[in-house]
């Protein structure tokens, strides 16, 4: 009943035209999860890191009420979903491996060899430095953006040019609007975001006119995470969204 009177009043005031009915000679695009299990190690790091979040929440709830605590379970959450892609995210001693690195390393070297071109996004610079030292420690050819980025047209060019140069690594945050990047038909979401608006612009870096390829999209979930969480909240965003905005 709440989504049908907020509807009504919205309804005269937004106009909305999905892609495929303005774009209508656009390649179709295939999403696709990727659940990835922690190792071991990294599955002991994230529990003792939420106890300990979890303790350190309740008792400023018990001590100041709940309000005070807020910043607390935001630095808990940002911290769990650090170690939910690599524990040396918050640990640089940290010596083990991660289950959700593996995943992607194994399905960016089965893109490769089948001569495609991949974005890969990540909301942390650090996701995507732990990547680069793979990169270079395989030899392959990158290009990367991040908020530091002095030359992004440069970057650009490059991965849009030149044939050899078959990964390009973006920060969310830099690279989710204005890149035209349509020689890639591949594209990689490390970690989710609250809101799936963003990943939907990421995506679209590739999925755009002149775009001639089928777009293969992979998001990296971790099994038994906060990560899940995120996904059933995408989930709900997105019902809202589409139960509120029609294309009629």
């Amino acid at each position: 009943v709440k989504i049908d009177k907020l509807y009504s009043i919205i309804k005269p005031f937004i106009l909305r035209r999905n892609k495929d009915q303005v774009l209508t000679e656009l390649p179709p695009k295939i999403e696709q999860i990727l659940y990835c299990d922690m190792t071991p190690e990294q599955e002991k790091k994230y529990e003792e890191v939420k106890s300990f979040y979890r303790n350190k929440i309740l008792e400023e709830i018990d001590l100041s009420g709940i309000g005070k605590s807020q910043f607390t379970l935001l630095q808990g959450l940002t911290k769990l979903r650090q170690i939910a892609n690599h524990p040396a995210m918050t640990e640089p001693d940290y010596e083990h491996s991660s289950g959700k690195m593996k995943e992607i390393i194994y399905t960016l070297e089965n893109a490769l060899a089948e001569h495609h071109k991949v974005l890969i996004f990540s909301q942390f610079v650090k996701h995507l430095t732990l990547l680069r030292t793979k990169l270079n420690d395989s030899n392959i050819k990158y290009t990367y953006l991040d908020g530091s980025t002095k030359d992004r047209q440069a970057e650009v060019e490059k991965f849009q040019g030149d044939d050899d140069t078959r990964v390009f690594l973006i920060s969310l945050k830099a690279g989710g609007l204005g890149l035209n990047l349509t020689k890639a038909d591949y594209v990689f979401i490390l970690d989710p975001w609250w809101n799936p608006a963003t990943e939907a612009q990421a995506i679209d870096r590739a999925h755009r006119m002149g775009q001639k390829n089928v777009v293969h999209t992979y998001k990296f979930i971790t099994r038994n995470s906060v990560e899940e969480k995120i996904l059933k909240l995408q989930a709900s965003k997105k019902q809202l969204a589409n139960n509120l905005i029609t294309t009629e």
